[in-house]
């Protein structure tokens, strides 16, 4: 033990490594500060997907409902492809059938952030200016389940926000689905890798496996709308 300025600090704890050369261990916990951000990636990536909720969307409505244990949260308004729907290698469809999302991008990022190649370019995109088509604020990758969607994840198919807000509603998308940047937002809050999303061509209460009524679907659908514009 050394003394200096009038106190007692520990000497570096010595090891022997191969070779028998001795290895002095930093006692300050510096060594495994490291070792700490490696173990708490590898637990953040080992966490389970998310089976609370179910994303189910209807190309024939243009309409996506948002289900939590079940349950109907909201339905918001979208855009499918505007060439059809199907998983053709190379075409702009959007693809039916059992779906998840794979990847979540987007984090924090402001509201009509241009997305290329899903990283950031810094440029920002306002709602409905003219001639500008990119995709903006946020983005989940989707990746097929069944052998109908199997090349989804490969053809890059998102939901994600776009600036061409004005023709939500209507088939317009080159195969992904389209959001207003304020419902994408809320979206990609709620949701987690994992989550199930369901693409059909029906109507959306044939297609949700919950007992909500037409009704209540009409009902959720005219809150979840009057709270965007």
């Amino acid at each position: 033990m050394r003394i200096a300025n009038g106190g007692a600090r520990p000497e570096p704890v010595l090891s022997e490594v191969e070779g028998g050369a001795p290895l002095r261990v930093p006692t300050d916990g510096s060594a495994i500060r490291p070792y700490l951000l490696l173990l708490a990636l590898f637990l953040a990536s080992c966490a389970g997907p998310d089976t609370r909720h179910q994303i189910v969307i209807s190309a024939r409505e243009q309409k996506l409902a948002l289900l939590d244990r079940g349950n109907l949260m909201a339905i918001y308004p979208v855009s499918t492809s505007k060439f059809g729907l199907g998983d053709r290698p190379g075409s702009s469809f959007t693809p039916l059938g059992e779906l998840e999302v794979a990847q979540k991008i987007g984090d924090h990022a402001p509201v009509g952030a241009v997305f290329k190649d899903r990283r950031r370019t810094g440029e920002f995109v306002v709602i409905d200016s003219p001639g500008r088509d990119p995709i903006v604020t946020r983005i989940l990758w989707l990746r097929g389940r069944e052998s109908l969607n199997a090349n989804a994840y490969a053809r890059t198919i998102y939901i994600h926000g776009t600036p061409e807000e004005r023709n939500i509603g209507l088939p317009a998308s080159y195969g992904c689905i389209r959001m207003r940047s304020s419902d994408i937002i809320n979206l990609y809050e709620i949701v987690g890798r994992g989550v199930k999303v369901t693409i059909v061509d029906a109507p959306l209460a044939s297609a949700i496996p919950t007992p909500a009524l037409p009704t209540q679907l009409a009902a959720t659908n005219q809150s979840a709308t009057s709270t965007i514009r």
